[in-house]
């Protein structure tokens, strides 16, 4: 199973949860755990093809070294078998020189091509976890705020519940005269 389809499945998954107010989700903590796991899981896979691709560069390379030293060596033979045409040798030295050149720039590339293709694949890999792993904490920290808010309603008001309610007054009407000025002199003088 690839990354993106294990990401897709937990985003449905999220998306599926019980809606509660103020847009809040129950997911199963579990069933969260369970994503990340499968996320982990298939990180090696995307590694490993990285990793291929690597590997790849280093057979062209091989082959073109090898490419590059049957040239030589056929110009040695060349050599060896007319030694008194130095026309020859020199072509034949300066093709397998050109032809080694090219072997290592056409490496070069394959080789800066692989790291650049293996750099894009683990950032997009970082981001993607960095993305499902905050969706995970954010699914977390709205559970723990529902059961807190639930603690809080199920236990029995205290005595000093008209102090909490004048603080909360207090801080609504601090929060309108921030939202708009004008309303906020209206309800002053509306108070008075």
């Amino acid at each position: 199973m690839s990354i993106y389809r294990v990401l897709d499945k937990l985003e449905a998954y999220v998306r599926q949860g019980t809606v509660l107010p103020l847009k809040r989700r129950v997911l199963s903590e579990e069933r969260l755990f369970e994503f990340i796991e499968k996320i982990r899981s298939t990180l090696p896979a995307e590694v490993g093809q990285a990793k291929l691709i690597a590997k790849d560069k280093d057979r062209v390379l091989r082959e073109a070294q090898e490419r590059a030293q049957a040239i030589v060596s056929d110009a040695s033979e060349a050599h060896a078998a007319m030694v008194d045409d130095h026309e020859i040798v020199n072509r034949a030295r300066i093709t397998a020189e050109t032809v080694l050149r090219e072997a290592e720039v056409r490496a070069q590339r394959i080789r800066e091509g692989a790291d650049a293709y293996a750099a894009q694949v683990l950032v997009d890999l970082d981001n993607r976890l960095t993305t499902a792993l905050g969706s995970v904490k954010k699914g977390i920290d709205q559970l723990t705020l529902a059961r807190t808010a639930a603690a809080i309603q199920a236990a029995p008001a205290p005595a000093s519940q008209p102090l909490a309610e004048a603080a909360a007054k207090s801080k609504r009407a601090a929060f309108d005269a921030q939202a708009d000025p004008i309303d906020a002199e209206t309800a002053q003088l509306e108070s008075v």
